[in-house]
C-alpha cells in the first residue's frame, strides 16, 4: 500500500518512462504536445489549442461590468430585483448562444422580517441600532432599500430576559458555563462569529436544546474587524456597525425547502406544515454589530471569563451578571417563488452524459463576494464558452449552467433543482463544478505572492484538478499552479512548498450549492475560489466598492478563476477517457481513516478497522492498475471507441456506489458513505462510523464500517471489471 503522503504527480503519471514529459508541465508555458490525464494524444493536442482560444475570451473589463451590474442593487431571495437579475441571465445566455434557456419556479416557505427591535432594560436603558453606518466614499451604502438585522427563519417571539455571554455558541462552552454555575435557561444567550468557527444555525440549534429562551450572535473585532487591521472603507476587515446577516436554518440534517424534505417543490408538491419541520428553528434570533452588541457585554457585572474567551473590545469579558434585554422579532414566514436559470451547450457526440456549473446569485445585500464575485466569473464563463460554440466548436459532452436562487436560506434552489432531476442527473451527471464566491478575499493586502487558490474536491478528481492549474496563469503571472504553491507554503508558515496531494482539499463540508450533488445524489464535485483577508461577510459593505478598491481592483482574479473554471469544464467535457484517479481516491481514504483512529486511539479497542483497510488497499491496487492500463492504450491510440464508452459508463458508477440508501443515522438525506459534514458545517469523512464512534455506539460503529466495506468491494469488483473488458483484444 502507498503511503498517503504519496504525490499526486505519481499518482498521475501513466507510465514510468513518461516522467519526464509530465514534469514538462511544471513550466508556464505548456507545450502543445503535453498529455492531458484522459487523452489521447492527438486529441491532447487538439484540447490545447481549444483551451488557448478559450483563455484568450475572458476580460477583465468584462467581469467588472457584470460584477457591477449584480451589484447595483440589494438582490435577496424572493425579492423583486432577485427575479429581475434571473431574467436578466437568461437573457444573456439566449444572447451568448446557450440554449434550451429555462427558468425553473419552485414555490418555497421563505424568511423576511417585518420589524425587529433590541433594548436593554437594565442595568441602564439603551437601545440597539440594528443598522450600518453609511460611508459617502461609498455611495451604495446610502441606500434606502438594505435591510438592517435578520436572520432567515428565526422564528418570531418577544422575549424579556437576563443575558448569558456563551463565547462561541458551542456545546464546549456551554459546558463551561455549567462548570461555572451559570445557567442558559429562559435567558438570552450572546455568543460570537468566532474560532474554533460554527455556522450560526448550529449556534442556534445548541442554544435551543440548551433551553435558552432566544439567540444574539455579534461580530466581535477579534474575528473579523479592527484588531486583524485596517477596516472599510481603507481596509478589508468590518467596521464597528458591520452585521453578519444570514440564515440559521438546520439545513446540516435536510437542506431545501423546509416543508419538502427529500423532494421537489415543484407544483402540486406535497408541502408539510412548518411546525413538522426538522430544518427550522425554534428560538428568535438577531445578528449584532459589535457596536450594539458592546453595551452589554460592558455593563455584566459576574465572573470573569477565562482569557480564551475574551474578545478585542476594550472591555472585560463577563459571563453574565445584572444585564436584562427585551428583544422582539416579528418575521414573514409565508410561500414564496424561488427561480433557478438554467442553460446548456449540447454535446455533439455524447448529450446524454453532463458537466454541470453553478453559482448561486441571491444575496443578503449586494453581496460582491458572496455570491456576485462568482456571477461575474460565470457570466464570463458562458459567454467565453458561447463565443467558442457559435465558432463552430462544441464539447463531446453536454455543458449545463444553473444560477441558483436561495442557497443563503437552506441551500434552496439548487437542491430543488437537484431533487426534481435526480434520476436524470444519478445517471448522466459526470462532475459538478460550484463556485460560491470567486474572489473571497483582499488583493490589496495579499502580498506579492498574491490571493491563495484554495479549492476542494473529492479526492478522485484532484489529481486532474492540479493538472489543470499549470496551463493557467495566475495573476501574479506565475502558473496557478506555482502560485499555489507558494500560497500554500505561506499561509502553512512551511519551509517548502506542499506535495502535489497536499494542494486540493479534499475533505469537503457544507454550506454551499455542491451538497445535494455530493450528498444527496453521488456526483463528484469540485468547488473553486480565492481567498485572502475578508472582513464584511454578508454586510452591507460587501459591495462593489470594496471589490474594486480592495478585493480585486484589477478584477484579474475574477478572470483567472473564469479560466480554471473552464479549463476543468472543456477537459471534463472532452476527455476521451473520464479523468477519474481511483488509485489516489484509494490513498485519501486511507488517510482519512488513519485521522479517525488516530482522533479516537484509546476508544478503538472496541472496533477492529483490519477489513476497512484491507478493502481500501484493494480499491488502491485496482484504481492503480485500471489508470495504468488505460493510459498505456490512450497513448499508443489502440483504444477502440466502443471500449472507451463502455469504461466511462463504468467509471461513473464508482461515485454512485458510495451511496446508502438509508442515509446516515439519523440524517437520512444525507446518502454519501464517504462525504457529509457536521452540525458545524465542518468537514465529516466516513460520517456515519466516524460519528457512532464519537459517540461511542460500537454496534452501529460495525454496522457503518461494514457498509464501507461493501462499498469498497463493490467498487474494486467494477474496477477490476472495468480492466478486465479493456484489456481484451
Amino acid at each position: 500500500m502507498r503511503l498517503p503522503s504519496r504525490t499526486l504527480t505519481v499518482s498521475f503519471i501513466f507510465l514510468t518512462t513518461l516522467a519526464f514529459v509530465l514534469s514538462a508541465q511544471d513550466k508556464q508555458e505548456t507545450a502543445p504536445s503535453a498529455p492531458i490525464l484522459g487523452f489521447s494524444a492527438p486529441h491532447a493536442t487538439t484540447e490545447h489549442q481549444l483551451e488557448s482560444k478559450f483563455q484568450s475570451i475572458p476580460s477583465p473589463e468584462k467581469a467588472r461590468e457584470w460584477h457591477r451590474t449584480f451589484t447595483a442593487e440589494p438582490h435577496p431571495a424572493a425579492s423583486e430585483r432577485n427575479t429581475q437579475l434571473a431574467d436578466f441571465i437568461a437573457d444573456e445566455w439566449r444572447k451568448q448562444g446557450w440554449e434550451e434557456v429555462a427558468l425553473r419556479r419552485y414555490d418555497v416557505l421563505h424568511s423576511r422580517p417585518r420589524s425587529v427591535s433590541l433594548e436593554m432594560t437594565q442595568p441602564i436603558h439603551f437601545t440597539a441600532s440594528l443598522r450600518e453606518d453609511a460611508d459617502d466614499v461609498d455611495p451604495d451604502t446610502k441606500n434606502p432599500a438594505v435591510s438592517g438585522s435578520y436572520f432567515g427563519y428565526s422564528a418570531s417571539g418577544d422575549v424579556t430576559a437576563e443575558v448569558v455571554y456563551a463565547h462561541s455558541g458551542n456545546l464546549e462552552d456551554y459546558d463551561l458555563l455549567r462548570k461555572n454555575g451559570v445557567s442558559v435557561k429562559g435567558k438570552i444567550v450572546l455568543v460570537r462569529y468566532s474560532n474554533p468557527y460554527s455556522y450560526r444555525g448550529f449556534k442556534a440549534l445548541t442554544a435551543e436544546r440548551e433551553g435558552a429562551a432566544a439567540l444574539l450572535i455579534y461580530s466581535d473585532p477579534a474575528e473579523d474587524g479592527s484588531a486583524r487591521g485596517k477596516v472599510f472603507p481603507d481596509g478589508p476587515w468590518g467596521p464597528e456597525s458591520h452585521i453578519q446577516r444570514g440564515a440559521i436554518t438546520y439545513d446540516y440534517i435536510v437542506p431545501g425547502d423546509p416543508t419538502t424534505p427529500g423532494w421537489a417543490s415543484v407544483p402540486d408538491a406535497k408541502h408539510i406544515a412548518p411546525e413538522e419541520a426538522r430544518s427550522l428553528p425554534k428560538i428568535p434570533a438577531l445578528p449584532l454589530s459589535w457596536r450594539d452588541a458592546k453595551p452589554l457585554l460592558e455593563n455584566m457585572n459576574g465572573p470573569e471569563v477565562p482569557q480564551d474567551w475574551q474578545g478585542a473590545l476594550p472591555i472585560t469579558y463577563r459571563f453574565a451578571g445584572a444585564v436584562k434585554v427585551h428583544l422582539k422579532v416579528d418575521m414573514d414566514t409565508s410561500m414564496q417563488p424561488y427561480t433557478v436559470v438554467e442553460a446548456r451547450i449540447r454535446g455533439r457526440e455524447l448529450p446524454d452524459e453532463w458537466v454541470l456549473l453553478g453559482n448561486h446569485r441571491d444575496a443578503w445585500v449586494y453581496g460582491g463576494v458572496d455570491p456576485s464575485s462568482g456571477t461575474a466569473s460565470m457570466m464570463e464563463l458562458t459567454r467565453s464558452l458561447g463565443e467558442l460554440k457559435q465558432g463552430g466548436v462544441r464539447p463531446r459532452r453536454t455543458i449545463v449552467v444553473c444560477s441558483w436562487d436561495g442557497e443563503e436560506y437552506a441551500l434552496t434552489g439548487s437542491t430543488e433543482w437537484g431533487e426534481q432531476f435526480a434520476d436524470d442527473l444519478k445517471r448522466k451527471l459526470v462532475a459538478y463544478l460550484n463556485v460560491d464566491e470567486s474572489v473571497a478575499g483582499a488583493a490589496t493586502t495579499a502580498g506579492p505572492e498574491g490571493l491563495s487558490f484554495s479549492p476542494a474536491a473529492v479526492a478522485s478528481l484532484a489529481p486532474m484538478l492540479v493538472e489543470a492549474s499549470k496551463d493557467v496563469r495566475a495573476p501574479s503571472g506565475k502558473s496557478l499552479y506555482d502560485a499555489w504553491r507558494a500560497t500554500s507554503m505561506r499561509d502553512a508558515k512551511a519551509s517548502a512548498p506542499p506535495l502535489d496531494s497536499a494542494l486540493v482539499e479534499t475533505r469537503i463540508g457544507s454550506g454551499s450549492d455542491h451538497t445535494v450533488f455530493l450528498n444527496h445524489l453521488g456526483r463528484p464535485v469540485i468547488n473553486l475560489d480565492f481567498t485572502g483577508d475578508y472582513g464584511v461577510y454578508h454586510s452591507m459593505y460587501d459591495d462593489h466598492y470594496w471589490m474594486e478598491h480592495i478585493g480585486d481592483p484589477t478584477f484579474e482574479y475574477h478572470v483567472a478563476l473564469t479560466r480554471i473554471w473552464g479549463l476543468v469544464t472543456l477537459r471534463l467535457a472532452n476527455a476521451d477517457v473520464l479523468p477519474f484517479d481511483f488509485g489516489f481516491n484509494a490513498s485519501a481514504l486511507e488517510q482519512f481513516l488513519g485521522e479517525l483512529e488516530h482522533k479516537n486511539k484509546s476508544e478503538l479497542k472496541h472496533l477492529s478497522l483490519k477489513r476497512l483497510h484491507a478493502r481500501i488497499a484493494e480499491f488502491e491496487k485496482a484504481g492503480d492498475l485500471l489508470r495504468d492500463a488505460t493510459a498505456r492504450d490512450l497513448l499508443s491510440g489502440s483504444a477502440a471507441p466502443e471500449k472507451i464508452q463502455r469504461l466511462n459508463e463504468q467509471l461513473l458508477q464508482v461515485e454512485s456506489n458510495w451511496l446508502d440508501p438509508a442515509g446516515i443515522p439519523g440524517r437520512p438525506w444525507f446518502q454519501h458513505l464517504l462525504y457529509s459534514s457536521r452540525y458545524t458545517y465542518a468537514h465529516l469523512e466516513f460520517p456515519g462510523l466516524t460519528e457512532a464512534v464519537e459517540n461511542r455506539d460500537w454496534k452501529l460503529a460495525a454496522q457503518q464500517a461494514g457498509l464501507l466495506e461493501k462499498a469498497l468491494k463493490k467498487n474494486t469488483e467494477l474496477l477490476r471489471l472495468a480492466r478486465s473488458s479493456w484489456e481484451k483484444k
